[in-house]
Order: C-alpha cells, then structure tokens, then sequence
C-alpha cells in the first residue's frame, strides 16, 4: 500500500500523487471512493500501473490539513517577519 493524494480531478479521472514514488497517476474516478475530494489522502494498492485497491486515509487527510491549518496561523501572526 501506498500513500497518495487527490491533486485533481480531470473529467473522468483522479490525479493521484503518490508520496513514496512521487510521481502521478491517473486513476478512473469510479475507482475511488464516494465523495472523495481534492486533497484527501488515499491508501492505494498497486502492481504494475494497475490499481488494485483504494481506501480512504482520514487520518493522513487530517494531519495535512493541520499542518495547513498551522502554517496559516503562523503567517497571520507574522511569524515569518520575525
């Protein structure tokens, strides 16, 4: 399994970035899961290009956004002045 994230959405299809490999792939949307969106983080089984299994990572998808959350925070305090 590996960790990817929905970069975007191309007509029928989800551009994945996968963490480890750092590279993109592009996956049918009806692979996915319902509802998923933009910047989610996936768990993706894969063998060759062929993608095997997609699951939902809610736990990768809510650090990311604190991580984000933070690095905000950070800027509208003007730590980056200092």
């Amino acid at each position: 399994m590996m960790k990817a994230v929905i970069d975007r959405f191309e007509a029928e299809f989800a551009v994945l970035i996968l963490e480890e490999a750092e590279r993109r792939l592009n996956v049918p949307r009806k692979l996915l899961p319902k509802h998923v969106k933009e910047g989610q983080w996936l768990q993706v089984e894969i063998l060759g290009d062929q993608v095997l299994n997609v699951t939902l990572d809610d736990q990768e998808t809510e650090l990311a956004r604190q991580r984000i959350a933070d690095k905000l925070a950070a800027l509208r305090r003007g730590d980056h002045l200092k």
